[in-house]
């Protein structure tokens, strides 16, 4: 079993036994998700942490684009539920990557694709092939494409 699994099942034990009710839920969903996927297929197979941590990610997404609809549906309750429940999702990924530093990476793709030869908004499919391993898991890949698409403009 991975690490970060087991880290999973550990502190579903210890939000069950503390009776932390909005831990638990957030973390069985997030197992299930995490055993779905491992039986999905062929075969059953055991996922790397970096597999689980992208399953992880999905599941916060998730929180946030709910959290978002129920708070333009009015639905203040809910939306603070999926905000809470992200939240705790969030203490299993790896740290953001702030504006500055996200910056800083796009710009060395930008300049490593146009030294291939890639140049204005058509290189944006060069530059995210550059830029996405080295961001994966620490930024939303919206924002990442936000961000080529500003530095390839300006």
């Amino acid at each position: 079993m991975t690490t970060l699994k087991t880290r999973l099942q550990n502190d579903l034990t210890t939000a069950i036994k503390a009776r932390d009710e909005l831990r638990s839920s957030t973390l069985r969903l997030t197992i299930t998700a995490i055993t779905k996927e491992e039986v999905a297929g062929d075969t059953a197979r055991e996922l790397s942490d970096a597999e689980v941590e992208k399953i992880i990610a999905r599941e916060a997404k998730k929180r946030r684009e709910a959290a978002d609809a129920f708070a333009d549906g009015g639905r203040t309750e809910s939306a603070e539920r999926e905000r809470a429940e992200g939240e705790v999702l969030a203490a299993y990924l790896p740290k953001q990557l702030t504006d500055e530093e996200l910056d800083a990476l796009v710009a060395e793709a930008v300049a490593e694709a146009k030294a291939g030869g890639a140049e204005g908004p058509r290189a944006m499919g060069a530059v995210m092939k550059i830029v996405n391993p080295k961001v994966a898991g620490r930024a939303d890949g919206g924002r990442v494409a936000a961000t080529v698409k500003r530095l390839l403009a300006g």
